[in-house]
């Protein structure tokens, strides 16, 4: 798969670059036009098409500049939100763009029109899944929009995916979720051992995503809402997992 560029803007937001052939690339979520233009030309890349997973200010801020310099088309969710879109998708479209395929996937839970991008896999690669801000490295995100139940279906879909399948999150969050999920279980020494991980990254400048679906499935204490040993720590034997997901939610709400 081609290399992909994470952006950093601000503290903790992230834009990608996800080249797609020649000299383009997908701009994904570009909150801050002047970081991804300053990317663009690093890497000597121009936009093919803009995708954009929520209509949050910090993902869709540099749209117009970066539309009007390249005259790229613009992918949005909600037209009544994103007036810039030259094309709403919902979720279940299949998207062509240059050389690569993509798949809308409607994961409302944060907002309620919220979609994750899934570039499918080419060749021996693993293929990519860009999920703003419903899954995050180790965490999910904020149910704004939407209830519990709502996320933790679209949680679901993306957990779904590939186990190689890598994760590209619109925050930085990774320290913190971890730090939360070890508060609440802090005898698992697989959110100890991650978060040790974590915090040797961040030591090192280096950034914490991506990670993988199969990673995901396996450390994020929001996918493993089902799981036993976090339904007792939470006192919640008998619990539905999305009845323990919300619980979680909330104790992250919070936390910090």
């Amino acid at each position: 798969m081609a290399h992909v560029i994470a952006i950093r803007a601000g503290h903790d937001n992230l834009s990608y670059l996800h080249p797609c052939g020649g000299n383009r690339a997908l701009v994904i979520d570009p909150g801050d036009a002047a970081a991804v233009l300053h990317g663009l030309r690093e890497h000597g890349l121009s936009p093919a098409a803009i995708l954009l997973t929520h209509h949050h200010w910090d993902h869709v801020g540099g749209v117009m500049e970066l539309r009007s310099g390249a005259r790229c088309q613009v992918i949005g969710v909600d037209r009544s939100l994103i007036p810039a879109s030259d094309r709403t998708v919902t979720g279940g479209e299949e998207l062509t763009l240059d050389r690569t395929r993509v798949e809308v996937i409607p994961t409302p839970g944060h907002t309620r029109t919220s979609a994750s991008y899934y570039v499918r896999p080419q060749a021996e690669e693993p293929g990519a899944v860009y999920t703003g801000d419903t899954l995050f490295v180790g965490g999910c995100g904020r149910l704004l929009e939407c209830d519990a139940d709502t996320m933790w279906q679209s949680l679901q879909r993306l957990a779904a995916l590939p186990p190689q399948t890598l994760v590209y999150c619109g925050h930085d969050y990774t320290l913190e979720n971890y730090e939360f999920a070890v508060s609440v279980v802090p005898d698992s020494r697989r959110f100890q051992e991650r978060l040790a991980e974590v915090q040797k990254a961040i030591e090192y400048g280096q950034l914490t995503v991506p990670s993988t679906i199969i990673q995901e499935r396996a450390t994020n204490i929001f996918l493993l809402a089902g799981d036993p040993r976090i339904k007792t720590a939470l006192d919640m034997p008998e619990a539905e997992p999305h009845e323990v997901f919300a619980e979680l939610r909330r104790r992250k709400d919070l936390f910090g």
